[in-house]
């Protein structure tokens, strides 16, 4: 199962530069009201067929978020991308909420 990481993780992560694809697993509408600048839409029911095409290599290091911290949507999607091969998953424990409550932007589409 996905480790989890927190709000300092994931800024760390930004301002070092790391590699990594952000994914919002919320549905459509949600996204396009805002989202983690950068981050990619991937609902949980469009994962498997989705992933080969936004997540071309395993061996990413895959960052997933929803609302909050009581969303089910990334487990639920780190689980499926768990059994699909993926080993470098991670979700984000607080969510677009954490994220805008820390002061960051949102992006929308």
């Amino acid at each position: 199962m996905a480790d989890t990481i927190h709000l300092r993780d994931l800024e760390k992560m930004i301002d070092r530069g790391d590699h990594f694809r952000l994914i919002e697993v919320e549905d459509a509408d949600e996204y396009a009201r805002g989202h983690i600048p950068g981050a990619v839409h991937l609902p949980p029911e469009r994962v498997r067929e989705g992933a080969a095409e936004l997540l071309p290599d395993r061996n990413d290091r895959i960052v997933l978020y929803c609302r909050d911290e009581r969303c089910e949507a990334a487990r639920e999607t780190a689980s499926i991308l768990d059994d699909m091969g993926y080993g470098k998953v991670l979700r984000f424990d607080g969510g677009k909420r954490a994220w805008v409550e820390a002061g960051h932007p949102l992006e929308s589409d």
